[in-house]
């Protein structure tokens, strides 16, 4: 028997004994070591995705870990490999998945919000969904690697280019791997956020920062790119503000990149899209090649992956590190411990 958290009902978790399915053709069994608690997660865990979520779910799939057992037809792996885990599994046969794009396909499967996820202590999943960590990259460190994915994607899907100067609205954890990913790419960057204590990490991180409630963020873009204007802005911050501030720091031709989930329809300023000629794309999720991106990045320290982590809790106290985060203050990154000897649970 082995413990899992698990979404029961809004601002409601438990930890609950689980039972681990033996890996089929094609499976893999992992112990997680670590999982990482994201915004998808908080959003889960305020019942705002209750459509999708069927309780009682197992949260997580930011994660890193070893294999356990492999199932029949599973080659190239075995016990003891150390992976992540690209969360996604689609059906190959949408019109999404027809035109290649199989990481938004129509029927996906997100596995962590779909189907059960990382936080638990043995966890089964398909071997297509692995991917290969250095064995030198510490396991806590490599939790890290599915956002960096994320900032990965995004970072590509704005076409961000050597010299340009780029504006992230949000210094949360992605704004933040954003950031780092398009320094990383050649990018002059400037990163928005409220939070002093975010501030002041992207700063030890190399990062330059701008106090919305303190300065004119427009103001400021105008001088530092000589009244010309950003080339790209990312939207983090998934507020109202963000988004004006976003579009308001574009010059001519500008690309506004939204990254955050907004729950509900946003005004937005659509005669500065006319005026200019921006373009908005939308960017969500990643593929392989991203991820693979990601790892590199973090396991070179590129992305330095220890600095972004607060703390790591075991997984009984998973529930009220949710809590933590939902407060903010001076808190970046969680990560829930998975591994059997910090429980202490018999398996």
């Amino acid at each position: 028997m082995t413990l899992a958290v698990r979404y029961t009902s809004a601002r409601t978790l438990d930890t609950a004994p689980a039972t681990a399915s033996e890996p089929g053709p094609g499976e893999v069994e992992l112990a997680p070591a670590y999982v990482g608690i994201c915004g998808t997660d908080l959003h889960i865990f305020h019942g705002d995705m209750d459509a999708r979520v069927a309780p009682p779910a197992v949260l997580g799939h930011e994660m890193a870990g070893r294999i356990v057992r492999v199932g029949s037809g599973v080659e190239g792996w075995r016990p003891g490999d150390a992976v992540t885990v690209m969360p996604l599994r689609w059906d190959d046969t949408c019109p999404a998945c027809r035109a290649g794009h199989q990481h938004i396909c129509q029927h996906l499967d997100f596995i962590g919000i779909d189907s059960p996820g990382a936080m638990q202590q043995r966890w089964t999943v398909p071997a297509s969904t692995l991917i290969r960590l250095p064995a030198t990259l510490p396991l806590d460190q490599a939790a890290l690697v599915e956002p960096t994915a994320v900032a990965v994607h995004d970072v590509g899907r704005a076409a961000v280019k050597d010299g340009e100067k780029v504006v992230v609205v949000g210094g949360g954890p992605v704004g933040v791997l954003i950031a780092l990913v398009a320094r990383a790419a050649g990018a002059d960057v400037r990163v928005v956020e409220l939070n002093a204590h975010r501030r002041l990490l992207a700063e030890e991180l190399g990062l330059t920062t701008w106090d919305p409630a303190a300065t004119d963020i427009t103001e400021l873009v105008q001088r530092w790119t000589g009244e010309a204007g950003a080339d790209v802005a990312f939207e983090v911050s998934g507020a109202a503000g963000g988004v004006d501030t976003a579009v308001d720091v574009l010059g001519v031709r500008g690309r506004l990149c939204l990254v955050a989930i907004h729950p509900r329809p946003r005004e937005i300023n659509l005669h500065r899209f006319f005026w200019r000629e921006l373009t908005l794309v939308g960017a969500r999720l990643y593929d392989r090649g991203d991820f693979e991106r990601a790892v590199a990045l973090v396991a070179d320290g590129t992305v330095p992956a220890q600095r972004l982590i607060t703390k790591i809790v075991p997984l009984t106290e998973a529930p009220a590190a949710f809590e933590a985060l939902e407060s903010g203050g001076d808190v970046m990154k969680i990560l829930v411990d998975c591994t059997d000897d910090a429980q202490g649970a018999a398996v």
